[in-house]
């Protein structure tokens, strides 16, 4: 029951970063008013992409995770 619960919010927290920087939440984020010259780094599409890519990698070791502890073992046989 842990192991599914792990692979499931692994996956859920990558497809959220997948599409978290693309969607005008990311944009308007009030917590960064404060800083503007970071405010500016956060905007830009190099950060973007690498959250993305955070995000994808992290869903791939998700579905891999999944395939280790379901399919895996009874290849083992």
């Amino acid at each position: 029951m842990a192991a599914l619960l792990s692979i499931l919010s692994s996956l859920l927290v990558g497809i959220v970063l997948v599409f978290a920087p693309w969607t005008p939440l990311w944009d308007s984020n009030w917590l960064l008013q404060a800083w503007p010259s970071l405010r500016g780094l956060l905007l830009s599409s190099f950060t973007r992409g690498a959250v993305t890519g955070l995000g994808l990698v992290n869903v791939l070791l998700a579905l891999h995770d999944a395939w280790a502890r379901l399919v895996a073992p009874e290849r083992r046989l």
